[in-house]
């Protein structure tokens, strides 16, 4: 499945920011003096994050199992190794780096021990492992059924991670809050007898408690919500069909899928989905077999865009400020909180 992946995370200027955003973060709190310094990434892609550890003067290598995002990052000379990384894979490394990064990486792990035993042997004494993950109380408050797919084979709250980790000789000491994929954890842990947990870290775990974020009745309400979510898009696309309206899909993520297929959608209800990503080109989205289009060879625009790619609401909605004034209807079906 990650051998020939299209997903490219250079392709949104948002996930962009918010990379340099954290590499600034680490490079600030932990290593602001050391002139030597080094990052690996784990699951790099296309080497976005590792860019910008370069601009602050790291020594980079990117771990990427995915055939075009490695090629793609090579060739911006962007130091990647071409496997699945795991404890293995760290051993053949023979070094240890000041900086270890997982962004988006944690939910996809069949060697989910194996990996985390390759992070403690290629974490430096001092060094810092930054887990970016997909909050699981977030998607949940979020109703944001579409992130459960079938690549995620895990979901993780705060204490669920730290529970993992501390199985594996390392602990979350901190954790933050970010609005990016409409709310993810950055958490940051080290060797587990380094550092104490922060006051932030403890309330997220404190939260976690008084929600009921990690016992089986937050998921039986979280399931009858989406069910209520499924009965009121479908009544919105109907009505665009009976008006003569043309309806296309915002983006094609893999996430999307979740939701096309549950919905029941199928393309007399959407007529194709739009992508700026041209690796997609000539593909159909699994199950629904709605064909992927790429947004500049399009004719025209639809009457209604219903954004599958939600979680970059903020920079959707300036993108396409024409389309908008004009009257294109911009359908969003997951609103995600406010962080």
């Amino acid at each position: 499945m990650f051998s020939d992946h299209t997903y490219l995370s250079g392709m949104t200027k948002t996930l962009s920011d918010h990379f340099r955003e954290v590499a600034q973060q680490v490079d600030t709190c932990f290593f602001p003096t050391r002139t030597k310094k080094a990052v690996l990434d784990i699951g790099s892609n296309d080497g976005t994050q590792l860019r910008h550890y370069r601009d602050l003067g790291y020594e980079i290598l990117g771990i990427e199992p995915a055939r075009l995002p490695a090629e793609l990052a090579n060739r911006a000379g962007l130091t990647t190794l071409r496997a699945f990384f795991n404890r293995e894979v760290a051993r053949s490394l023979g070094r240890r780096f000041d900086v270890i990064n997982a962004s988006g990486v944690f939910f996809l792990l069949e060697e989910l021990h194996s990996v985390t035993d390759g992070i403690l042997e290629s974490l430096a004494d001092e060094g810092v492992f930054v887990i970016q993950f997909l909050y699981m109380k977030r998607i949940v408050e979020n109703d944001a059924l579409d992130q459960i797919y079938h690549e995620h084979l895990l979901y993780y709250n705060v204490q669920t991670v730290d529970k993992l980790l501390r199985r594996h000789g390392l602990a979350l000491f901190d954790a933050v809050l970010s609005s990016i994929h409409g709310g993810s954890i950055i958490a940051y842990a080290t060797h587990a007898d380094r550092v104490q947990p922060s006051n932030r870290l403890k309330a997220f775990q404190r939260a976690e408690d008084e929600a009921g974020a990690n016992a089986l009745p937050w998921y039986q309400a979280f399931q009858s919500r989406i069910a209520g979510h499924k009965a009121e898009n479908l009544a919105f696309l109907r009505e665009c069909y009976d008006a003569g309206k043309v309806v296309y899909g915002l983006g094609a993520p893999v996430k999307g899928n979740t939701l096309i297929n549950y919905y029941g959608i199928r393309p007399d209800l959407m007529a194709c989905l739009v992508e700026r990503n041209p690796h997609r080109r000539g593909l159909v989205a699994p199950g629904s077999h709605i064909p992927v289009k790429i947004e500049d060879e399009l004719a025209r625009p639809p009457d209604v865009y219903y954004v599958l790619a939600w979680n970059f609401k903020k920079e959707i909605l300036a993108r396409y400020q024409d389309l908008i004034a004009r009257g294109v209807v911009f359908y969003f079906p997951v609103n995600p909180m406010e962080v």
